[in-house]
């Protein structure tokens, strides 16, 4: 799809405004998070891959600059300007799979202000909604302690793109496959699946239903519970039973009723037939609070299904996430609107560690050369992705995992952290803030 109109017009407004000025200086605009949602102790950042694709290849066709010449908006100056765009600036931003915090730079793009203005709208879209879902998937893998978790969830995702994202971004976050075959395919992403309900509903008997199907895939899942949940437990042990060299079967999907007393009798009768090696797996309404519970109340659940409450982030579906202008011509800038302060000018955020485990960060000027590692790297210099900050999508994926395990223990639980990862801003920086809102406030009187 040709994405170059995907933008808010006041976009394009302002850069005719900004061309008709001679305004074209070099700008630094910030995208970060404000404050962190109140579920949620840290974000995990994701979607930056997407954005850099994105800039390399941004083009204005001649369809889309007939359709702005038909608004009867803009000059021949700003379309002919269109016509010649290409992106030229850098882009420094954190790696993919990197815990972040509130205020802290996610991504700086560095430009000609008229460029870095027009992608504001694809860079806040893509940032936030992947960073929102690979957010939540990791606390879902978390509360899965280990066991499979598959995302099951593109049906009732806000569009396609956003379950064809969902799957990438659960995946860097630790989802062990996808239900999505798309996904599966563009990036490579494992795919995993079992039966629906209508399957065993087109058979006159539940037995026959599961004969066919296990014998059409040996090593299936086979979904008990369309009529009785324990009834098509017995059906399952009996078909195995019966053919124990030609049906095979994995696991049994739990997908209704009270989850946890049913894997617990699920168990117990596939053991008493020495079927220990037939595992359970439980979808319906899952999330890592109902997880928690059902681990912690001894459920022997093998892996689960989750669908809506993690595709949609159910509990904390969006962020106040901004794309702010901190610098411009070579000087910091802010505002001085109560409660949305930007921190002015290139920055840097150190992260400190003690003994291998995250103890602050600390966001600095990027010419600091604080303590702690800088998680702000170069990712494109002149519109060109800089080639030894790419990444694999495995490699991203154990990055957010070795990332997750060195926050403090009581940060990466599902419960709200007490206390909150602390974030401070260094001593210079703070200095630059203070002189730069002076500034600004001497410029209005």
């Amino acid at each position: 799809m040709q994405l170059s109109l995907f933008t808010d017009l006041y976009e394009l407004t302002m850069m005719q405004a900004y061309l008709a000025e001679g305004v074209t200086d070099t700008a630094v605009f910030t995208l970060f998070v404000r404050r962190l949602p109140e579920h949620r102790n840290f974000l995990l950042a994701c979607g930056i891959e997407p954005v850099l694709e994105y800039l390399e290849t941004l083009r204005f066709t001649d369809e889309d600059l007939e359709y702005l010449r038909s608004l009867d908006r803009f000059s021949n100056e700003l379309l002919t300007w269109l016509r010649g765009f290409r992106f030229t600036g850098d882009v420094y931003a954190v790696q993919e799979g990197t815990p972040i915090f509130a205020n802290e730079p996610i991504v700086e793009v560095v430009a000609p202000i008229a460029q870095a203005q027009l992608v504001e709208t694809f860079v806040m879209n893509q940032i936030h909604v992947q960073t929102v879902l690979a957010s939540k998937g990791a606390r879902v893998v978390a509360a899965a302690r280990g066991r499979t978790v598959v995302d099951f969830g593109a049906r009732r995702s806000h569009g396609i793109d956003a379950a064809l994202k969902a799957a990438r971004a659960f995946y860097i976050a630790g989802v062990h496959a996808t239900s999505n075959v798309l996904a599966g395919k563009l990036y490579g992403i494992p795919v995993a699946g079992t039966m629906a309900h209508s399957y065993i509903q087109a058979h006159e008997d539940e037995r026959d239903a599961f004969r066919a199907f296990a014998r059409t895939f040996p090593g299936t899942v086979l979904l008990v519970d369309t009529y009785d949940t324990l009834e098509g437990v017995r059906r399952v042990i009996e078909l195995v039973k019966s053919a124990p060299e030609e049906i095979t079967v994995s696991a049994v999907r739990l997908d209704s009723g009270d989850l946890g007393p049913l894997a617990r009798e699920t168990r117990r009768l596939l053991d008493a037939a020495g079927l220990q090696h037939i595992g359970i797996f439980a979808s319906s309404g899952l999330d890592e609070h109902v997880i928690v519970d059902l681990l912690d109340s001894g459920a022997p659940i093998n892996g689960f299904g989750v669908g809506t409450g993690m595709s949609v982030s159910e509990d904390a579906p969006a962020l106040d996430m901004a794309y702010k202008l901190s610098q411009y011509g070579g000087s910091g800038r802010t505002k001085l609107s109560r409660h949305k302060p930007i921190l002015p000018g290139r920055k840097q955020v150190f992260r400190q560690e003690d003994g291998g485990t995250a103890v602050r960060d600390v966001i600095g000027r990027a010419e600091e050369r604080l303590e702690g590692r800088p998680l702000l790297q170069l990712m494109m210099r002149g519109g060109a992705p800089v080639p030894e900050a790419s990444a694999s999508l495995e490699s991203l994926r154990r990055r957010a995992a070795e990332e997750l395990a060195r926050l403090p223990a009581h940060v990466t639980a599902i419960a709200p952290a007490t206390p909150r990862y602390p974030v401070v801003v260094s001593d210079a920086l703070e200095q630059h803030h203070a002189r730069v809102r002076e500034a600004v406030l001497t410029r209005g009187d």
